[in-house]
C-alpha cells in the first residue's frame, strides 16, 4: 500500500507539470489573439497567475523534501507547445482555444480539490492553504470563460461573416 504522502507528492508534481503546460499553451494562444481584446487580456492575466501557481506548487514540493519532475515538466511543456501551435492550422482557433481552456481549467479544479483533501489527510496545512488559494484562481478563470462563451462565439460568427479571418 502506498503512503498517502507519496500520493500527495506525485499529485503535486502532476499539478506543477499541468501549470507548466498551461503557461505554454495559453501564452501561444494569447500571442495570436488580435481581435478579442477582453479574451486576450484575461488569458494574459491567467498566464501570470499560472506562472505564480507553478512557483507556489514547486515551493510546496521543496517544503515536503521533493522537487518537480523534470521529465513530466518537459513532456507537458511539449504537449502545451503542440496544443498552442495546433490552432495555427484551424479557421476557428479562438473557439477551439476557449473550449480547450475551459476543459483544462476544470481538470485543474478537480486536481486542486484532490490536493486539498490529500494535504488535509496527511497533515500539511500549508500545502492545503496554497492549493485552496490556487483553486480559487482556477475557479475564477473557468467562471470567466463560462460567462463569456456566448459572446466570444457570437463575435466569432460576426467576424467570420464580415472578414476574411475570424480565427484570432
Amino acid at each position: 500500500m502506498t503512503d498517502p504522502r507519496d500520493h500527495l507528492l506525485s499529485w503535486l508534481k502532476d499539478a506543477h507539470a499541468a501549470e507548466e503546460q498551461a503557461v505554454t499553451m495559453l501564452s501561444k494562444l494569447a500571442g495570436r489573439i488580435e481581435n478579442y481584446p477582453e479574451l486576450k487580456a484575461r488569458i494574459e492575466q491567467h498566464v501570470d497567475e499560472t506562472r505564480r501557481q507553478s512557483t507556489r506548487v514547486e515551493e510546496c514540493l521543496v517544503k515536503l523534501g521533493s522537487d518537480s519532475s523534470a521529465l513530466k515538466d518537459a513532456g507537458t511543456k511539449l504537449m502545451g507547445l503542440g496544443q498552442g501551435l495546433s490552432g495555427i492550422f484551424t479557421s476557428d482557433e479562438v473557439a477551439k482555444g476557449v473550449l480547450a481552456s475551459y476543459a483544462f481549467e476544470h481538470m485543474e479544479i478537480a486536481s486542486y480539490r484532490m490536493l486539498i483533501a490529500a494535504a488535509k489527510q496527511v497533515g500539511e496545512p500549508e500545502v492545503q492553504r496554497v492549493c485552496e488559494e490556487i483553486l480559487q484562481e482556477e475557479v475564477a478563470m473557468a467562471k470567466w470563460l463560462e460567462d463569456n462563451l456566448d459572446s466570444i462565439t457570437q463575435k466569432f460568427f460576426a467576424r467570420e461573416a464580415t472578414e476574411a479571418t475570424a480565427k484570432h
